[in-house]
C-alpha cells in the first residue's frame, strides 16, 4: 500500500511538473508573439494589416483570413492569441 501511495505521489509530482513546464512554455510563446506583434505594428495602432503581417509575422500573414474572421482587414493580439489557442 505504501509503495502505491509513493508511486502516486511521484506520478502526481510529474504531472504537476509537466503542467508547469507547459504553462511556462506557453507564457514564453505568448511573450514572444506579443513582442513580434509590437515590432510588426509599424504605425503602433494595435492592429496588424496584412502588409504589416507579411513584413513581420509571416505565419500570421499565411493564416490572416482565418484569424481575421470578420474580414476587417486587420488582426489584433487577442485574435492571434485566440487562433493560437485553437491550434493547441
Amino acid at each position: 500500500m505504501k509503495k502505491h501511495i509513493g508511486a502516486l505521489a511521484v506520478a502526481g509530482a510529474m504531472v504537476i511538473s509537466a503542467v508547469g513546464a507547459a504553462q511556462a512554455q506557453s507564457a514564453a510563446q505568448l511573450a514572444q508573439m506579443q513582442s513580434r506583434f509590437a515590432a510588426a505594428d509599424k504605425d503602433g495602432d494595435g492592429k496588424l494589416t496584412l502588409a504589416e503581417a507579411q513584413a513581420g509575422m509571416p505565419r500570421v500573414a499565411a493564416n490572416f483570413s482565418k484569424i481575421d474572421r470578420a474580414g476587417k482587414g486587420y488582426v489584433t493580439v487577442d485574435e492571434i492569441k485566440a487562433a493560437m489557442a485553437s491550434m493547441m
